[in-house]
């Protein structure tokens, strides 16, 4: 049967420690209970042998944080967040929800921090943002597994915690990828953390070149919507008037909605503009040579039917300077 001991530590970032037994049962060295003695305490030998004693154990407690072995409860006021963010935002039903069953059955499962590499005495989250989150709404301690992590080491953690616990959604996923590419980690760090290949993570990156960032955020998580949408909806974008999308998912009627449905009418608009801005397609002929002209807002388009006219084509090409200094004289340019 696993033994438990908790142990009040003074320090200037109190933290209350649980060390867990190993699964053979045999105590953790430096934890065994000791038995009060029966006799008053007294006498400068007995205070000495009492001040050893806390500090091998506070030695002991540093080695087993640093191993990730011991749970301690922390002061939520004393964490950071990651440094890179992976999340849109929390769902506030969701964090509802999750801090009523910490409420009624506590803290299950231990969030992942690292002592904060710039500033002493506080922490910063490897993965468990969103029960950080849950335990400061209850003003309770949170606990936790402290570890030293690189940087590298925690995005890694909080990537592959992410995806097997919490089902970020894809752009949520695509964003992180994103984000820790402008911060100049390597591709099999990205690939590590989100337990993805080369092609997969490409993909993601394309989305987020294709869908700017405050049309993402206007729209939401959207945790039904996978790759094939995004890049769809990408696809769909070019020309598009997006200022319009954004502030029409922006609007008050839009937010009550869901995100994935904010999606569907993004999709829509997006569709729409598409179509108002197809080129206009004009036939003529000249010379007795078919010829195909598409114009649009912008410009135009000459196609010459090579089979009518072959080398034709060329013929022109080679006169454009020709032809447009004449254009120019004939206006007075």
């Amino acid at each position: 049967m696993a033994r438990k001991n908790l142990i009040e530590i003074s320090a200037p970032s109190p933290v209350r420690v649980e060390t867990v037994a190993p699964r053979d049962s045999r105590p953790i060295a430096g934890f065994v209970p000791q038995e009060r003695s029966a006799a008053p305490v007294g006498g400068i030998t007995k205070t000495l042998g009492n001040i050893t004693e806390k500090m091998e154990r506070a030695s002991e407690l540093e080695r087993q944080l640093a191993a990730g072995q011991a749970i301690v409860e922390l002061d939520t006021g004393l964490i950071d967040a990651s440094f890179v963010s992976d999340r849109l935002a929390i769902d506030a039903a969701e964090l509802a929800q999750l801090v009523e069953q910490i409420r009624e059955h506590g803290q299950q499962v231990p969030i992942l921090v690292r002592p904060h590499p710039e500033t002493r005495g506080r922490y910063q989250v490897a993965y468990g943002h969103r029960r950080l989150a849950a335990t400061k709404e209850l003003g309770i301690r949170v606990r936790a597994v402290v570890r030293d992590l690189t940087d590298g080491q925690l995005v890694v953690s909080q990537g592959q915690e992410n995806s097997a616990r919490t089902n970020l959604s894809y752009i949520e996923r695509a964003l992180f990828a994103s984000r820790l590419e402008e911060r100049s980690f390597g591709r099999d760090v990205i690939m590590a953390a989100l337990a993805v290949d080369k092609a997969a993570l490409s993909r993601m990156l394309i989305v987020i070149r294709q869908v700017p960032l405050d049309l993402i955020n206007a729209i939401g998580a959207a945790p039904d919507i996978g790759r094939r949408r995004w890049l769809e909806l990408g696809e769909r974008l070019e020309g598009a008037d997006i200022e319009k999308i954004i502030a029409e998912l922006s609007a008050d009627d839009a937010r009550k909605i869901s995100s994935d449905e904010r999606f569907q009418r993004a999709l829509v608009l997006a569709t729409k503009k598409t179509a108002a801005q197809k080129p206009a397609v004009a036939k003529t002929e000249v010379g007795g040579v078919p010829v195909m002209i598409k114009k649009t807002a912008s410009g135009a388009t000459i196609v010459f039917d090579g089979k009518t006219a072959p080398g034709f084509d060329q013929f022109v090409l080679e006169r454009l300077k020709g032809l447009f200094q004449e254009f120019n004289k004939d206006r007075g340019a």
